[in-house]
């Protein structure tokens, strides 16, 4: 089948078409169109995401890269069909909220036809409110007036499941998946182990009771006076540590890394970050690597300490790493080498950089597995949502 999908649970803005085919344990996926355009430069004057303004560069942006997609796929056709009145009024009031969407959108209707394309995939959350709405209202739109069925996706479920992607020739393929499979997700808004014994069952292992890692790292880099995106510029100087060989004296804390359970905590780590900053009144160069340094190990320690132990809970068989933090190349490095020592009946699948960012083929690829389960969405119902859970 050829699936439309929609991305807009941040600060990224997506559309993708993907054909899928195959069962569960053995589906296909080949990239027939995909665009993404990211709003970092727009936000880097607040220092982290603006949701008003979030919204509006959706807005703006999702009938164009609509188009392009649809162009890339060959499944931009034109038409001089009209729209009718009960349409244009169902779109208003659709897109009450959003009339410059409105306006683009309702000339698209009636330049182009309908793509044939089965379903469209449309995050709903988690995510920023403002932002995902423009996305969910956008993909309701595209289902009204071309009669298409629309698949809500969990924009977690989407990392979770794009991460067990493997390359194949010219497709991407999720096969021979052991189960359970425990993935850990790690992002600015998540850090949650989850076990999933059957696909799109899940329970939930661990979570943070506090910071999100990518949260954490956010708020590391603001205190090191790092430029947005905090996050790799604060790995950007523990990687220059380590190839200098510079390390600090002081440890920082690892967390709960000894209780037994498998529930995270960032705050005391950052809080740790912001004491010794304020004890050395100016920061060297060198100082800010081996600081940075120290905070990607401890929280790579805590990472890889809990979700071992849960490797051991549950009986995983594979382990997944997924979410933006996943991207992290010390995170990746530790995790590769103890799975490997430690775990060596686990197999460890690290997701490729194009699935680590918020992208719109992953929200495709749990939207098949949601289609395989005949799990569709009323598109006159489907709402953003946040605080989204996948349990």
């Amino acid at each position: 089948m050829k699936l439309l999908s929609i991305e807009t649970s941040c600060d990224e803005t997506a559309v993708s078409v993907l054909h899928a085919e195959g069962p569960a344990d053995a589906a296909q996926f080949r990239i027939l169109g995909n665009t993404l355009l990211s709003q970092i430069d727009i936000h880097k004057q607040y220092g982290g995401v603006f949701p008003a303004l979030a919204k509006r560069e959706h807005a703006k942006n999702l009938v164009p890269i609509l188009s392009q997609s649809l162009a890339e796929a060959n499944l931009l056709v034109t038409s001089e069909d009209t729209l009718s009145e009960v349409q244009r009024a169902q779109l208003s009031e659709l897109l009450t909220r959003e009339p410059e969407l409105c306006s683009a959108l309702t000339a698209f209707f009636e330049m182009h036809r309908a793509p044939a394309v089965d379903a469209i995939c449309v995050t709903h959350g988690p995510g920023l409110a403002p932002a995902l709405w423009v996305g969910v209202n956008f993909a309701r739109a595209l289902s009204l007036i071309w009669n298409i069925p629309v698949i809500g996706v969990n924009h977690m479920e989407g990392h979770l499941l794009s991460a067990l992607v493997k390359k194949k020739d010219d497709l991407f393929v999720i096969e021979e998946v052991a189960k359970p499979v425990l993935a850990l997700l790690i992002s600015g808004g998540h850090t949650e182990l989850l076990s999933m014994k059957d696909w799109l069952s899940y329970e939930l292992i661990g979570h943070t009771r506090d910071d999100a890692v990518g949260e954490a790292y956010d708020k590391v880099a603001r205190m090191l006076d790092l430029p947005y995106p905090g996050g790799p510029e604060v790995s950007r100087l523990a990687e220059e540590a380590r190839a200098e060989n510079i390390q600090q004296d002081t440890k920082l804390p690892r967390p709960m890394i000894y209780e037994q359970h498998a529930d995270f905590s960032f705050s005391g780590l950052k809080t740790a970050v912001l004491y010794f900053v304020k004890a050395h009144e100016k920061l060297s160069e060198e100082d800010r690597k081996a600081l940075a340094r120290e905070f990607e190990d401890a929280v790579a320690d805590v990472l890889f300490t809990k979700t071992s132990r849960a490797l051991l809970e549950t009986g995983a068989q594979t382990l997944v790493l997924g979410g933006g933090v996943s991207a992290n190349k010390n995170i990746q490095r530790v995790f590769t080498e103890k799975i490997s020592a430690e775990h060596p009946d686990v197999e460890l699948r690290i997701p490729a950089p194009m699935f680590t960012t918020d992208n719109a083929l992953m929200i495709g690829i749990a939207g098949y597995y949601r289609a395989l389960a005949n799990q569709f969405s009323d598109a006159a119902t489907l709402a953003a949502d946040g605080n989204l859970s996948l349990v």
